[in-house]
């Protein structure tokens, strides 16, 4: 649904206006500092979804094939940084393809002979019906549906604002191509689901105490997210386990180069160059984006070794994209006439929002207790109430109140035009937004793709830069109307 929605509603703006980065409308139109400010949450997101699957990974490998979870875990992250470290994006691209291949080939291929294991019962029949757990279709508790609706309006809109995802859609050919691309990952993604979701299914109908994994189950024993690698280690024969370990591998590698390479390529254009070195040459670029891969490499992985959740890593990493970025991209992109002003409070807002929300899996208590909230077995409050799309709604709505009150205070001169500190209304378009000529070059354009242009002859050369809207508001004052009569 993700990929369906970018496909349809982000893709086609994003690469059509030749951006390089997810962040460049964001410093284009809202300037540097507010740049800097987004690169913090999309910077943890990419780290914490490294260090997910680093640890999955690490985890995987020790119940196949024995080896230390810390040392498995080092050795998939310097193979992953490695050729990151070498190729950059060429090498993201073309080692996907392989992976891709890989991912598809080992899961598909553990399915049948997990499912032919004697101790496994038909899934059908277990998928309404108790026979070893409950149904493992399961259902949803009416108390819960509020959480659930949340959790799936955050990893479904939560899952657009990546770099990790734009940096294919900017990189495409032209914005068509890049929708294509977007619906295209879609259907894969679906299709790569499916053999996850059987291979769940195997382990809920399976009667463990008849296989060597014994008694009690994966699921009593606490262990129901290892299941895959259960699944492989004891249903299927030692070549197809290393078959599916493969494709795990597979999987990890290809989303940890893109997470690595999206947070240095973030960091070198729009922090590094747009922020401090304007004239950087492209070697120099290379060698900054080659330095913050090893660095956001080795904290990804020093997070995946002592992180004590896999599913907790997970689970935040699109907690700070949901609520403070992607409410931002809409502004940015769909709202006309959001400013500094409206970005900025709706990041606070949106921050604060989730910060006293509390949660559990890091032990923050919740300042704010919304409606439903419950004390679990570890005294840790949980809230029932969708805090989090609240959280994202209030940041979008106060970005674009607070914009426009900006705009209302300055432009009726309520407010006089030096106190427009970060030339966000008076000045628009001032030297800060326009120091590195535009963000976007003329050679990542289709021009066929941009609307056309009709110009005014009336304007000077410099005056092209000047905001439309102001230009509007200047050409409809008095004073202007009787000089151009005299």
């Amino acid at each position: 649904l993700l990929f369906f929605a970018g496909g349809l509603f982000f893709a086609k703006p994003m690469r059509s206006r030749g951006y390089v980065t997810m962040l460049d409308p964001f410093q284009q139109l809202y300037g540097k500092r507010m740049g800097g400010l987004l690169f913090i949450p999309a910077l943890m997101g990419e780290m914490f979804w490294a260090a997910a699957i680093f640890s999955a990974l690490g985890a995987t490998i020790s119940v196949i094939i024995d080896v230390n979870v810390n040392i498995s875990v080092i050795i998939s992250a310097l193979i992953a940084i490695l050729y990151t470290l070498v190729g950059g994006v060429y090498s993201v691209a073309y080692t996907d393809v392989v992976q891709l291949f890989c991912i598809f080939l080992g899961l598909w291929i553990s399915v049948p002979f997990a499912m032919s294991h004697p101790a496994v019962t038909d899934i059908g029949l277990t998928a309404v019906h108790q026979v070893y757990q409950a149904p493992w279709l399961g259902s949803i508790n009416s108390l819960d549906i509020y959480t659930w609706l949340d959790n799936f309006f955050l990893l479904t809109l939560g899952g657009i604002p990546w770099q990790a995802y734009f940096q294919r859609v900017l990189s495409s050919s032209s914005a068509t191509y890049a929708q294509v691309l977007s619906f295209l990952a879609a259907f894969g993604c679906l299709v790569m689901a499916i053999p996850a979701v059987l291979i769940g299914a195997i382990g809920a109908s399976t009667a463990w105490n008849q296989t060597e994994y014994g008694v009690p189950d994966p699921k009593s024993k606490r262990e129901a997210d290892m299941i895959l690698p259960i699944v492989l280690q004891y249903l299927c024969p030692v070549y197809i386990s290393f078959f599916g370990l493969g494709a795990v591998s597979a999987a990890v590698m290809s989303s940890a180069d893109s997470s690595i390479l999206s947070a240095s390529s973030m960091f070198a254009r729009n922090i590094y160059q747009l922020s401090f070195r304007q004239n950087a040459s492209d070697r120099e670029i290379v060698w900054v984006m080659r330095i913050t891969v090893l660095l956001f490499g080795a904290s990804a992985t020093a997070m995946a070794l002592l992180a004590s959740s896999v599913y907790g890593l997970w689970y935040l990493s699109s907690d700070l994209v949901y609520i403070i970025i992607f409410p931002q991209l809409l502004c940015v992109l769909f709202i006309k006439g959001t400013n500094t002003y409206g970005a900025i409070a709706g990041y606070l807002f949106g921050l604060f929002l989730r910060i006293t929300g509390g949660e559990p899996y890091l032990y923050l208590q919740p300042l704010i207790f919304y409606p439903g909230w419950y004390q679990d077995d570890n005294n840790i409050y949980v809230q029932r109430f969708p805090f989090k799309t609240l959280a994202m709604l209030t940041s979008f709505f106060t970005n674009v109140i607070v914009s426009y009150l900006a705009k209302y205070l300055f432009e009726s001169g309520t407010l006089p035009p030096k106190l427009d500190f970060l030339d966000a209304v008076v000045a628009r378009y001032s030297r800060e937004h326009m120091d590195k000529t535009t963000l976007v070059k003329s050679d990542n354009i289709v021009l066929n793709e941009l609307a056309p242009v009709n110009p005014r002859h009336s304007l000077t050369l410099s005056s092209t830069f000047t905001n439309k809207e102001a230009f509007n508001y200047v050409d409809s004052s008095p004073e202007l109307s009787n000089t151009e009569d005299n």
